[in-house]
């Protein structure tokens, strides 16, 4: 069979003609605390990550995205944000920030920075304020502080519960020692949310955002940015905070959706639409993404239409896991709902929330999504999460649109699934009395080589964090160069995502190879074709073979397997 008479059949999306940056780019993330470390104290920092982004360069990445630097106590590894203008003496200093950019432009690379809008550090100036205030004084007004229920207010304002667990209320205590006003914390007891009716507020971030705009950033990628908004009066409400589950609904297609009163509310799209007009008034393109769990996915849609965000990420693509009919749909639901207000669509496979998905597609589920996999889980078996989520890679390349590339998911990293419960740090595995093990195991820090202390991460051999010792055949040095090798995969395919133009390009979905765990279609001249069977299928189709994320045989794609081709 050749590329003439190849069956073809739904054309999910066509060929993007727009030549914005963020439609296409290839972005990849750096969680600084792990990337790479420069003073020696075992925690990475930012002249670190400058040391190392020609590897990034290697790579063949189009952005960099940093996840917080900020001025911090660190409860939350940096999203609880004491002061948005400063970076922590953790990571450096201001004058390491403008280097950073500086070195990242020089070298071709966009950068792209969080912001963390949704609440702030207990320690921020703002908070501290609030709580040497009085019940109903301007400095409290900027976030939520309510009375508590009961007879002397001894119950929390409603029964809303934190994302990482308990309460998300907690009770202040007044100057004379007696019980005070309650306040709000989606997150942890030392993230008090927001409150963003109040135009202080709004004023702040769009100042903010000016600072850094200012200072070279090419963009933002915007945490919590469906839970600013809280529904009127905070009203009860029954459910549960995490993820719901899975929907038959086409346009549900995968549980990733935030719901209650607390989560995907219309006024936020008024505060995107004011700072979007912040970002247009900047030359070269900058750009906001959404880190947004929402579904159904034509309201997630509504984050990126043409006067708001840019980008918004696609968890309904993480959460789908191993099973091709629900990529399928997820792919279709996906183009349908962005090209409907001109929006790219995105992919992503990993991130410094979620168990990587070379651990995550190697157990005995592979749609399962544990928060965090400890001592006492079910152990996912190392080799088949590999291959598959090589396979996973190549599809996820493929795909029109913007992909994100999360630090160490090139080298093939699984999480720490081992990591000794003393030794965790996320407050989701405090909060939930370790119920949740937490996200600890996918921040790990880099390998970069293999015979170094602490891998080479830090000059001292210093790790915040215990590295697996299977990490050290993983080690950037290790592999690069090496035929066949995680990271060379990845930049073969970097290379050719860039020389087709993929993310550019259009999908339609081939009618053969078919079967139900089969999934194939055409991006340009490229011929796409995943196997995600427990079977080896047939591949007839003649051509150039491009980059296969595994060996193959002739006329066979081997399970587990996914093939680019230049079909003949």
């Amino acid at each position: 069979m050749t590329l003439e008479t190849l069956p073809t059949g739904l054309v999910a999306h066509r060929p993007d003609t727009d030549a914005q940056w963020w439609r296409h780019a290839v972005i990849y993330q750096v969680y600084p605390r792990s990337f790479a470390d420069a003073s020696g104290d075992g925690i990475g920092d930012l002249p670190g990550v400058t040391a190392r982004l020609d590897h990034l360069v290697e790579l063949g990445v189009d952005a960099v995205w940093l996840s917080p630097f900020y001025r911090s106590p660190q409860a939350d590894a940096g999203y609880d944000v004491a002061d948005y203008r400063d970076v922590d003496p953790l990571f450096g200093t201001l004058a390491d920030a403008d280097a950073l950019v500086a070195r990242a432009h020089e070298l071709g690379l966009r950068v792209v920075v969080d912001l963390v809008p949704n609440h702030t550090s207990d320690e921020h100036v703002w908070f501290r304020a609030a709580l040497a205030s009085a019940p109903g004084s301007p400095e409290r007004a900027r976030y939520h502080f309510r009375e508590g229920r009961g007879e002397h207010g001894e119950l929390p304002p409603n029964n809303w519960e934190s994302v990482f667990g308990g309460p998300a209320w907690t009770r202040t205590t007044q100057p004379d020692g007696t019980p005070g006003q309650w306040y709000l914390h989606l997150f942890d007891s030392k993230q008090p949310d927001l409150n963003w009716e109040n135009p202080e507020v709004r004023a702040e971030f769009e100042d903010v955002l000016r600072f850094w705009l200012d200072r070279g950033v090419d963009g933002f990628r915007v945490d919590v940015a469906h839970g600013m908004v809280k529904q009127d009066g905070l009203p009860d409400w029954d459910g549960h905070v995490a993820m719901i589950d899975g929907s038959d609904d086409t346009d549900a297609v995968a549980g990733t959706g935030n719901h209650g009163p607390m989560f995907d509310q219309d006024g936020v799209h008024d505060i995107y639409r004011s700072w979007r007009r912040v970002l247009d008034a900047y030359d070269g393109d900058r750009a906001m993404v959404a880190e947004a769990w929402v579904e159904p996915l034509s309201r997630l849609a509504r984050y990126v239409r043409p006067d708001e965000m840019h980008q918004a990420f696609n968890f309904a693509f993480l959460a789908a896991g191993w099973h091709a009919p629900s990529l399928r749909r997820v792919i279709d639901a996906s183009f349908a709902a962005n090209d409907a207000v001109g929006a790219p669509t995105t992919w992503v496979m990993s991130n410094h929330d979620v168990v990587r998905h070379a651990s995550r597609l190697g157990l005995t589920d592979p749609t399962h999504r544990p928060n965090g996999i400890g001592d006492g889980d079910e152990q996912p078996d190392a080799v088949l999460g590999l291959h598959r989520a090589r396979a996973a890679s190549l599809l996820m390349l493929a795909l029109p649109g913007s992909a994100y590339v999360y630090q160490g998911e090139e080298l093939g990293l699984p999480d720490h699934t081992a990591l000794d419960d003393d030794l965790r740090q996320d407050p989701a595995f405090f909060r939930t009395g370790g119920a949740e093990r937490g996200r600890d195991g996918c921040r790990v820090p880099l390998p970069w080589e293999g015979d170094a202390p602490g891998l080479g991460f830090s000059p001292t051999g210093a790790t915040w964090l215990p590295q697996p010792t299977a990490w050290a055949d993983l080690a950037v040095d290790r592999q690069r160069g090496r035929e066949g090798s995680t990271y060379e995969l990845y930049r073969a395919a970097l290379r050719l995502r860039r020389a087709e133009r993929l993310g550019a390009g259009g999908l339609q979905w081939l009618t053969e190879p078919a079967g139900e765990h089969v999934l194939a279609f055409r991006n340009g001249d490229v011929v796409v074709v995943a196997n995600l069977d427990e079977a080896d299928v047939e591949l007839p189709l003649s051509g150039e073979v491009l980059l296969a994320s595994g060996p193959l045989r002739d006329g066979v794609l081997p399970a587990g397997t996914t093939v680019w081709l230049r079909a003949a």
